[in-house]
C-alpha cells in the first residue's frame, strides 16, 4: 500500500539506495512511477505493506516502511532488492554497493569509493565538517535527524 512518505511514523524502517550518478529528470519520472507501482503491490506473507518513498538530490532512493501493520519478511525484502537490481540494470547505475561514500562539496553531491574517501581525508581534502550521508540510518527519525550530518557526527569520522 503506497502512502505519502511524510505520513509514515518516525519509527518506520528505512532503506537508502545511493546512485553512483545523478538521474536525469526523465529517469526520475520513470523511477518514481516504478517505485509507486512496486510499493502499491509490495506484500509480506500476503499482507499489504504500508510504504512510501522519496528521492533526494536526484540520486538517493529512500523507501520507508510502517511496520505497525505488517513488517518486512525475508521474501518481501528479497522482492525489494530484486526491484532495486532491476533499476540498476535499466539505468546502468550502482545502487547496492555499500562500499561507496556520498558527501557534499558545496551544493554538489560527490560519490567516491571508500578508498578514495579515506585518501581525501588523509590529504585534508575533506574535514570533520564535511557533510556526509549516513546511509546506515535504520528508521525515519534517524533519517530525518542523522542522515545528512558533519563527518564528525557519523561513522565517517574514523577516517578524519
Amino acid at each position: 500500500m503506497l502512502v505519502d512518505f511524510k505520513s509514515l511514523p518516525d519509527t518506520s524502517r528505512i532503506w537508502i539506495y545511493q546512485s553512483n550518478r545523478g538521474f536525469s529528470s526523465e529517469e526520475l519520472e520513470e523511477i518514481e512511477q516504478a517505485l509507486e507501482q512496486f510499493l502499491k503491490d509490495w506484500t509480506a506473507h500476503g499482507s499489504e505493506l504500508k510504504a512510501g518513498f522519496e528521492i533526494k538530490y536526484n540520486r538517493f532512493l529512500i523507501i520507508g516502511l510502517d511496520q505497525t501493520l505488517a513488517g518486512a519478511s525475508g521474501c518481501s525484502i528479497d522482492a525489494s532488492v530484486h526491484f532495486i537490481q532491476q533499476l540498476e540494470q535499466k539505468y546502468d547505475v550502482n545502487l547496492l554497493d555499500r562500499m561507496n561514500v556520498s558527501f557534499k562539496q558545496g551544493e554538489y553531491v560527490a560519490y567516491k569509493s571508500l578508498k578514495d574517501f579515506k585518501k581525501m581525508a588523509k590529504d585534508k581534502a575533506i574535514s570533520k565538517n564535511t557533510i556526509v550521508f549516513n546511509n546506515l540510518v535504520a528508521n525515519k527519525m534517524e533519517y530525518l535527524e542523522h542522515w545528512e550530518v558533519p563527518a564528525s557526527d557519523s561513522w565517517h569520522s574514523r577516517f578524519i
